[in-house]
């Protein structure tokens, strides 16, 4: 006789629940979640035009919130920042992480975001400033210029990484400061299962034929006109005298629920108890 798909102890469902989002949605919450582990970077900075500074990253915020079970939570993922434009914030629940700021383009200063953008070059600002703030909490500030003095030969400084501040200009010869900074570095999460790393800067760009600045590690782009990775909040690299700027990477929003109570699924289930269970996410 059928026994209606009883089936036998201690079954093991996972304690938690990832989802990354790379786009804008809605987040609906298991019925046993708690709390969630949350990872919340905004859309990366566009670097800056006529060598421009690069791009600073995205904002980043990692930590744990306490959520309700079988609830709806709008997320929203900011968009990267084209050539000249700052990039967009992303949200989840009370968390905002602000988009990363414009680099500089030509004679302008960087500016500010999650992350700073750098400086662009041939800039009027003195030297060891010019790049943009960092917002506390979530990211670095923009590379500055490096040296040579106001409107001399000057490459763009690298856009702030949520790990590092952007490099400043940066002189090979020992006297005019044309390559660009380097891009700040991100910063490593495991949220996933896998360490990643988000949220680099973006490279400044050289002047007259000079090297651009390198990627910060983390999805920034290399000076001269890298593109931010999508989905990790890298900032754009700036442009070289005759190619544009990188635009900035767009954000990323990834929550993982923590289920409360004892999760081990000991004793005799129905088919239809695994069903309900299965398709609620208590069990995965």
């Amino acid at each position: 006789m059928a026994n209606g798909g009883i089936i036998g102890a201690n079954n093991t469902p996972s304690s938690s629940k990832v989802t990354t989002f790379t786009s804008s949605g809605t987040l609906t919450t298991t019925s046993a979640t708690t709390e969630a582990e949350y990872l919340v970077i905004g859309g990366g900075g566009g670097g800056g035009s006529t060598v421009g500074g690069g791009g600073g990253a995205g904002g980043y915020k990692t930590g744990t919130m306490a959520l309700s079970a079988s609830t709806n939570y709008s997320v929203t993922v900011g968009a990267g920042g084209a050539q000249d434009a700052s990039g967009s914030d992303s949200v989840f629940h009370t968390v905002t992480s602000t988009g990363g700021g414009r680099g500089g383009g030509f004679q302008t200063a960087g500016t500010a975001g999650g992350s700073g953008g750098g400086v662009g070059g041939r800039n009027s600002e003195a030297n060891g400033s010019g790049g943009g703030a960092g917002t506390s909490g979530q990211g670095n500030d923009g590379g500055d210029r490096g040296g040579g003095g106001a409107n001399a030969l000057c490459g763009g400084g690298g856009g702030g990484g949520a790990d590092a501040v952007g490099g400043d200009s940066r002189a090979t010869d020992g006297s005019n400061y044309k390559e660009g900074g380097h891009g700040g570095a991100g910063v490593a999460s495991s949220i996933t299962g896998s360490s990643v790393t988000r949220a680099g800067g973006g490279g400044g760009g050289g002047d007259i034929s000079a090297s651009g600045g390198n990627a910060g590690s983390g999805g920034g782009g290399a000076g001269n006109g890298g593109a931010g990775t999508a989905n990790t909040g890298g900032g754009g690299g700036g442009a070289g005298n005759s190619v544009a700027g990188g635009a900035g990477g767009s954000g990323v929003v990834i929550i993982k629920e923590n289920r409360g109570g004892d999760l081990v699924a000991s004793g005799m289930w129905s088919m239809k108890e695994v069903y309900t269970h299965r398709t609620s996410g208590v069990w995965t």
